[in-house]
């Protein structure tokens, strides 16, 4: 017999990433981790896209994944190699990008592949369902959106026929039932791991549900690679700090030139670290037309509030709290799990700095389906008479809803944040007034929406609080529709609001103008409004 040591090196689960994927069948059902450019694992699928272009294996994959993964502007990454015909039969993924993932999302648009949308706490729970041996998700999350198998079911082309959810009525209400299927291979990530596959996530800014994948995986008799930065010896990781235990895991591929992000290096103050001070995060907003909008929306943000911010303008709230002293009274969350501190901004979506916990992703939205929010502040892209609101697929453009419709399931107070149109627009604040000094080519209050993202009779029916904040204007959810209820000063009714929207509205008798602090340079009126 051998040594301890040579027997303990004989158990290695530490493979190059070239072997690891050659062990990924034809035909195989794959899930991936990482969030855009965090927990992305890059070496893997790096090495999983070079196995196909010289042997054309493994072919017809098909690909769940709650997130779309990768991103780096100057080469392709991520999801993008996988994004080849005769690899790819199948993408079911909660968000897409066309400058992320230019090949993949071409080939959802000519019909090559087979695409689905579904809401990203769906999947995630869904891939818990199937970790946990179960028939599938059940949920309310979704009815009456384009995940309803009454509308679009999810489907985003023509090519796209099986239907993968159901409509079902238990004791006289309406589900969505998601059955399950089996996981062939999960490619998840970490920062640290044994020779026995344990895995640690302490460089890493949001957690994810890597462990429900592996789960998922091994519940159906599949296949785990997890790719880490670096490799320690059994028996040196403290067992709490173990997120993946080595029971699951069955290669590990070693990339020491991983980083927190891939769009840049190691920042302690994600992770807690390091906590970075406030002073360094006191970064006043210039006055413009997305620190008016932000300004009005703090209006409705009262102390004691868990808030949750959406991409796009939305996510510079905490700015703005900083800068008028009410960071403090809130707590901000997005829906990749960490929860507390300075959400980042669109650069690394997902991570918080100086964060107070952490959460997966399946447990997050958990905490949002249940109604856990206090507020969201969210972007449109689309907003009809009815207060109906698409962020999902518009003009020819696949973004999926993300966490949308998890977030607004139960979110008693929704406020909906984006200029009133877009191409182009230009204004000035100044004095107290809003100006329109160029009108945008595009407008986003139309008299249909390409996608039913969000469902406002629905909204209604639950006694949900939306308003639709803009530049110039404020609209509220009324049970007939939207109700104009304020415009800023300096703005003409008729010529800058009315005839820039392509839906009936109704005019509140209460009309009024928005506050003329929000439209100067000094915050001292509006912070001294908020006290």
């Amino acid at each position: 017999m051998g040594t301890t040591s040579q027997i303990e090196k004989s158990k290695s689960k530490v493979i190059s990433a070239d072997e690891a994927v050659k062990r990924i069948p034809n035909d195989a059902t794959l899930t991936i981790g990482g969030l855009i450019s965090i927990l992305c694992p890059e070496k893997v699928l790096a090495a999983l896209g070079e196995r196909f272009l010289a042997t054309a294996e493994p072919k017809n994959l098909s690909v769940i994944t709650p997130v779309r993964v990768g991103w780096d502007p100057t080469k392709s990454t991520g999801l993008e190699h996988v994004a080849y015909k005769g690899m790819l039969k199948r993408l079911v993924s909660g968000s897409f990008n066309v400058k992320e993932s230019p090949n993949l999302t071409s080939m959802i648009r000519n019909n090559e592949i087979e695409a689905y949308n579904f809401s990203m706490g769906t999947l995630f729970q869904l891939i818990r369902s199937i970790a946990g041996g179960h028939p599938g998700l059940l949920t309310k999350a979704g009815l009456h959106t384009y995940v309803d198998p009454r509308l679009d079911g999810g489907r985003l082309n023509d090519f796209t026929k099986t239907e993968l959810n159901q409509l079902i009525e238990i004791n006289g209400e309406e589900h969505l039932f998601y059955p399950s299927f089996p996981i062939d291979v999960a490619i998840i990530r970490g920062t640290t791991a044994d020779e026995n596959g344990n895995i640690t996530l302490e460089d890493e800014p949001t957690t994810l549900s890597g462990l429900e994948m592996a789960m998922a995986a091994k519940a159906s008799g599949g296949y785990v690679i997890a790719q880490v930065k670096r490799l320690t010896e059994n028996n040196t990781l403290h067992p709490r700090s173990v997120e993946i235990p080595g029971i699951l895991v069955d290669a590990i591929v070693i990339d020491e030139e991983q980083t927190q992000s891939l769009l840049q290096g190691h920042d302690p103050s994600w992770t807690g670290e390091t906590r970075k001070p406030m002073s360094q995060l006191r970064k006043p907003l210039p006055l413009d037309e997305k620190k008016v909008i932000l300004q009005r929306a703090a209006e409705e943000i009262e102390p004691g509030m868990t808030v949750n911010l959406g991409v796009g303008i939305p996510v510079d709230l905490p700015r703005l709290a900083i800068e008028q002293d009410f960071f403090k009274d809130i707590t901000f969350s997005l829906e990749h799990g960490a929860i507390g501190g300075v959400p980042m901004g669109v650069e690394v979506f997902g991570a918080h700095i100086n964060p107070d916990a952490f959460v997966t992703s399946p447990q997050i939205f958990d905490f949002y389906q249940g109604g856990g929010l206090s507020a969201t502040l969210l972007g449109f892209a689309q907003i009809d008479s009815s207060g109906n609101v698409n962020v999902s697929k518009f003009n020819g453009i696949y973004r999926g809803s993300g966490g949308f419709i998890d977030i607004t399931h139960k979110t008693p107070k929704i406020l909906y944040c984006g200029t009133l149109t877009s191409g182009g627009l230009k204004v000035s604040v100044a004095d107290g007034q809003l100006k329109i000094e160029n009108e945008g080519r595009h407008k986003k209050f139309v008299e249909s929406i390409e996608h039913m993202t969000f469902n406002a009779a629905e909204a209604i029916k639950k006694g949900q609080e939306v308003l639709y904040i803009t530049e110039r204007c404020v609209f509220r959810l009324e049970t007939d529709g939207l109700l104009l209820i304020e415009h800023a000063p300096g703005v003409d009714v008729e010529k800058d609001i009315l005839a820039n929207v392509d839906c009936k509205v109704s005019i509140s008798p209460d009309l009024k103008e928005m506050k003329s602090s929000y439209f100067k340079q000094s915050t001292s009126e509006v912070v001294m409004e908020r006290m």
